[in-house]
């Protein structure tokens, strides 16, 4: 009867012991599956570098993409210049058998574990960098912790292309960057575009930086309607610096309050130096106990009362 009670009863729902492991290990060979196709493709379908680098010039003769391409940063004093994510990202498309990316492997707290790679599978060449990311803005009155989901994947992104681009930059042959860079400046001088609806573009991009025509024009010291096709691509480097967050509009142009500070202190270094002068001009006069006049004391020479007189004896 007890049997029978037991065998009569309703199942229970129970969890298959291992199940976990097992999803753990099926993952596992698949990823290793994959790896090994793809390096089995890369081999069998080599790259023609020669072709590799003819797909890397012509990618680079695009306007859109050469506008995108450099930005440049201050060092030491000089403009440094390299090649932006989005350069980064075509050269790697047409270098072929590469595979890169951003992930984040974990989310924990208010930070994110994030990992950025760049594996050329030809040659068994890999770049990783893995690197936190704290889940907080930084604005000029301070941080404050991000809370919308979006925020934290913009933040998220913003930090890993750039560790993306070292990454693919590690892996692509330096004389292949130097020549794509090359090309870019190239397409850009070739493609420079000063007309006054251009200009009025460029202004509208800057403004979401808070870079107003006045500071702009302070930075090429002239007017926008007389800019050269060369200043032209140096501000679009500047531009895409600030998008990729390489450098702050503070590293380039001079901010408002610089500006009213550097004027106040011009009027007065005006008062100071005309005070100076006047100071300078006071030098050695001194009152006459006769007239009460400002005298100096080349004039006590020929003066028939110097002798005895306190002011000519305390110049002596």
């Amino acid at each position: 009867m007890e049997a029978q009670a037991l065998y009569n009863a309703a199942p229970v729902a129970t969890v298959p012991r291992g199940q976990n492991q097992a999803l753990v290990e099926v993952e596992q060979q698949r990823a290793m599956a994959e790896v090994q196709s793809a390096m089995v493709i890369a081999k069998r379908f080599p790259r023609n570098q020669i072709e590799a680098l003819d797909r890397v010039i012509t990618a680079c003769q695009r306007p859109a993409l050469a506008e995108q391409a450099l930005y440049s940063y201050s060092r030491g004093g000089s403009d440094i210049t390299g090649p932006s994510i989005r350069m980064a990202e075509a050269i790697a498309q047409a270098w072929g058998n590469l595979q890169f990316g951003i992930k984040e492997l974990e989310q924990r707290g208010k930070e994110s574990t994030v990992m950025a790679y760049a594996w050329d599978v030809e040659n068994n060449v890999k770049q990783e960098k893995t690197f936190q990311v704290k889940h907080e803005r930084h604005t000029k009155k301070g941080k404050y912790a991000l809370e919308d989901p979006r925020d934290i994947y913009e933040m998220v992104a913003n930090n890993g292309a750039r560790r993306l681009r070292a990454c693919i930059l590690g892996v692509i042959p330096g004389d292949v960057i130097d020549a794509a860079v090359n090309q870019c400046e190239e397409t850009l001088k070739a493609k420079a575009d000063t007309s006054p609806e251009a200009m009025k573009k460029l202004v509208d991009a800057f403004e979401k930086f808070k870079v107003t025509k006045t500071q702009i024009e302070k930075r090429i010291q002239r007017r926008l309607d007389t800019i050269t096709p060369a200043q032209v691509v140096n501000l679009r480097k500047i531009y895409n610096s600030l998008k990729d967050g390489m450098s702050s509009p503070a590293d380039w142009f001079e901010t408002e309050e610089v500006q009213k500070e550097s004027d106040k202190k011009g009027a007065e270094g005006l008062k100071e130096k005309l005070k100076e002068k006047k100071e300078h001009r006071n030098v050695g006069l001194f009152t006459c106990p006769n007239s009460g006049e400002q005298i100096n004391a080349g004039k006590c020479e020929g003066c028939d009362s110097r002798d005895g007189c306190p002011a000519w004896e305390d110049k002596q």
